[in-house]
């Protein structure tokens, strides 16, 4: 692929909504697993949260570096997982109730100290919804991100480094999505109470360590690599989702099952690989990573990989500013 001054344009619809109802057609079985819940992943988050807070409270008099190893070599991991739980609950996949979901993602935000789990729902179920379209879909760099890191490793690593940053600049294209609601403020509220909680029983080195986690665990760190496997043209021009099928999807709780989550994003985690093994005449002929720390090192070095190797499209399609992003239950629920 050659080097790219600009993103990739695209008249095409998003190729996800299309296949999800193409892979029902032919494998009417996939239904079952639509609209299923998974509370187990509270028991993840339990885990997580305790594990994290654990070790803040184990490295709040160690030296400098041993908590940023700490961080790096361990704390990364669950604070991955943690987020990959936020996701879920932004798809009500874990409780049946949306409030029980709320309140699971607020839980699962503590250890990584800023309160975005509430504020990041309402921007994800609109990349789903709008995937590819700039001022809705707060996946896709900036402008202004792509120009500035340019295609050199020093800025690729930097704007790793700083990712959650960048990540929280993006949304304020979002005009349109922008949401202050009782959740948002909950999740605020209670946040705040437990960082002033973990600084005072702690000390501030343990609430510095749960933000190296949360930096490392999104950024400058083979996890890293999962933003650039999910949607960057990568191994193909034209596709513009790829999935992870390797070890890591242990942490990630499936997450690397990107295209089969698109396709069917009702369906929790634990049941992500039962979709590819139900159609894999739809995934296993879509190109597909298998090493983070390969793509890790690749997206560093190669030039021809950049923040602009991404497809972008103006249209909207028919999808409403409202919409949901469940495709795969309006198909079950349609008579």
């Amino acid at each position: 692929m050659a080097t790219l001054t600009d993103f990739v344009r695209s008249t095409a619809p998003e190729p996800h909504r299309i296949r999800t109802r193409q892979i029902l057609k032919a494998h009417p079985e996939i239904k079952k697993f639509i609209g299923q819940k998974n509370p187990t992943t509270f028991w993840v988050i339990l885990g997580c949260v305790t594990l994290m807070t654990g070790m803040a409270y184990l490295v709040r008099d160690q030296s400098w570096w041993i908590v940023v190893a700490a961080a790096w070599f361990i704390g990364a991991f669950p604070a991955h997982t943690l987020f990959v739980c936020i996701h879920e609950a932004a798809h009500n996949l874990i409780f049946r109730k949306p409030a029980a979901n709320a309140w699971a993602s607020i839980f699962a935000n503590l250890p990584t100290v800023f309160p975005t789990a509430l504020t990041f729902k309402n921007f994800h179920i609109k990349h789903h919804a709008f995937q590819g379209v700039h001022e809705l879909d707060a996946d896709l760099p900036d402008w202004y991100e792509a120009k500035l890191i340019n295609n050199y490793a020093i800025g690729k690593a930097i704007w790793l480094l700083l990712f959650p940053l960048f990540q929280g600049v993006r949304t304020l294209r979002m005009k349109e999505l922008a949401v202050v609601d009782k959740w948002v403020i909950a999740n605020f509220v209670v946040q705040l109470a437990f960082d002033v909680l973990i600084v005072t029983l702690f000390g501030w080195k343990a609430l510095i360590f749960m933000v190296l986690c949360l930096f490392f665990s999104v950024g400058l760190h083979p996890l890293g690599a999962r933003w650039i496997q999910e949607h960057y043209l990568t191994l193909d021009p034209e596709q513009e989702t790829y999935s992870y099928y390797g070890g890591m999807n242990g942490p990630n709780l499936n997450v690397g099952f990107h295209n089969e989550h698109h396709d069917f994003p009702s369906i929790p985690w634990n049941r992500l690989p039962d979709i590819r093994k139900s159609a894999p005449e739809y995934y296993d002929t879509l190109k597909f990573h298998t090493s983070y720390v390969r793509l890790f090192f690749r997206f560093l070095f190669d030039q021809e990989i950049s923040l602009y190797s991404r497809i972008v499209r103006k249209e909207r399609g028919r999808v409403a500013i409202t919409d949901q992003s469940k495709p795969d239950m309006e198909l079950v629920q349609t008579p």
